[in-house]
């Protein structure tokens, strides 16, 4: 994989096993997952992941997505590829009148409904506040305001 080349198109961190946040950027919550990645794309926005995106196709890697870091499987972290690390990536926009929010992948629902909460607003999200909104948009999830 050839890092030099997705660093020349990239604004976010790339980070090697010789970065000095390298260890602490692998660590997701499940501490049992010890993946080494050969590269952690930290994206800063939306041109990044497409760069990274675009990046793993061309080099045929299959990359690994990491939103909030709370995947209890492993999924978001891989030995010797490519993370994309979207962990950095905590924008929300909370429109009150339409009574919507627009999060950026990398937030947690903690700091989600810190945001919504100040318009009174809630959603049915997640029961841990660090578990990513990434996760359990696209995967599913259990929240506080969610019949049972």
């Amino acid at each position: 994989m050839d890092i030099k080349a997705l660093q020349a198109q990239f604004r976010g961190e790339i980070l090697t096993s010789s970065s000095a946040e390298y260890e602490v950027s692998r660590k997701i919550w499940n501490a049992m997952i010890d993946r080494k990645p050969a590269a952690i794309a930290r994206c800063s926005g939306p041109a990044d992941v497409s760069t990274a995106v675009r990046f793993a196709v061309d080099q045929g890697v299959y990359p690994a997505i990491r939103g909030g870091g709370h995947n209890a499987a492993g999924l978001a972290m891989l030995d010797d590829g490519l993370v994309i690390d979207l962990s950095k990536m905590k924008g929300i926009y909370v429109d009150p009148k339409s009574r919507t929010a627009i999060a950026q992948m990398g937030l947690t629902w903690g700091e989600f409904d810190r945001e919504t909460h100040w318009y009174g607003l809630a959603t049915t999200g997640g029961l841990i506040s660090t578990t990513g909104v990434a996760g359990l948009t696209l995967g599913g999830g259990v929240g506080w305001l969610m019949c049972r």
